[in-house]
């Protein structure tokens, strides 16, 4: 049956747009797909289909690929010359690498589904689908997710539910148009700060945010170095426009380098390197996200930069003590 529906296809020539070959118990993908070059539409759903064929190359004009409910092992390189893709089903598969080349030819890519696949990691080259805008990783694997996916700046919705996440980068307050974000059922215990994004939606029951009770601080002292005394001073006196030190920095690049890095201070809001102390506080959601109603408070992480600082903390910070 799905020969004769291909050899219609093929009959059809260049006015062939859409293939649908779902649940044919196809065992792999039709080399004939080659003479189809505007094919836009290909749906290979529920088959035995273990890896993509080499032909696919030929289909540059495709924008809509759904292969979910296979038996693909990788995301393979073969992707890379789908350059018209808009939209990638490859759910319920065995798919456990991502391999990195993949990403190379996606530039027009805006859904990534990988839901209910063994995926332990996402390569770093995810950062190169700059048009995503929705991803969909649900039922994986993952430990972590690489910082260079929150360069995704178009990124509207990330479904993350029931992985193995210790924990995010910090990077995700860069990902200033995600509306909808679901941690639903991994290993988070603390969460980094992105109250200044604009969600809708935040899902984050089943992890263990409040499971560690928070501790007080017992260092009263911190010793700083040269450099974190010298760079404080700096940088205190950039904020104040200082013309000399604005003016002669511009012609050391390493210093610019190191101020870089700088964090700022959830007390006194001051600059500085050395993370003298990592801290919890417990935040409202806001109004607008979309979680468990028994969800009142939501752990956030801050830093802070002296003990001076720590000591005129609110009620809802704690220190975390290193066991």
């Amino acid at each position: 049956m799905a020969e004769k529906l291909l050899i219609r296809a093929l009959k059809g020539g260049k006015s062939t747009r859409i293939i649908t070959l779902n649940g044919k118990k196809m065992k792999k993908m039709p080399s004939a797909l080659e003479k189809l070059t505007h094919l836009k539409t290909l749906n290979l759903q529920n088959n035995l289909i273990p890896k993509v064929c080499p032909e696919v190359s030929a289909l540059t004009q495709l924008t809509t690929l759904n292969l979910g409910n296979n038996l693909l092992k990788e995301v393979p390189k073969e992707m890379k010359y789908l350059i018209s893709l808009k939209k990638l089903h490859l759910f319920g598969n065995k798919i456990h690498s991502f391999e990195a080349e993949a990403c190379d030819g996606l530039q027009n890519l805006t859904l990534l589904n990988l839901n209910n696949n063994q995926l332990t990691d996402i390569p770093k080259e995810v950062k190169r689908l700059k048009r995503l805008t929705h991803l969909s990783i649900n039922h994986n694997q993952l430990a972590s997710i690489p910082r260079e996916l929150c360069f995704l700046k178009n990124l509207s919705e990330l479904q993350l539910n029931y992985n193995q996440i210790v924990y995010l980068p910090k990077e995700i307050n860069f990902l200033k148009k995600l509306e909808k974000l679901h941690l639903a059922r991994n290993n988070i215990e603390v969460l980094p700060q992105f109250q200044n994004l604009k969600l809708r939606e935040f899902y984050c029951e089943g992890n263990p945010l409040f499971l560690k009770e928070p501790v007080k601080a017992v260092n009263q002292y911190a010793v700083w170095s040269l450099q974190e005394i010298i760079s404080r001073y700096v940088m205190k006196e950039l904020a104040r426009n200082n013309p000399i030190l604005t003016e002669a920095i511009q012609w050391y690049p390493q210093i610019r380098n190191i101020l870089s890095k700088a964090r700022k201070c959830a007390i006194c809001g001051e600059f500085f390197l050395t993370v003298w102390l990592e801290c919890v506080k417990f935040v409202p959601p806001h109004k607008n996200w979309k979680i468990s109603k028994n969800l009142q408070l939501l752990p956030l992480q801050v830093l802070i930069c002296s003990y001076k600082c720590f000591s005129q903390r609110g009620s809802n910070l704690f220190g975390i003590a290193q066991l």
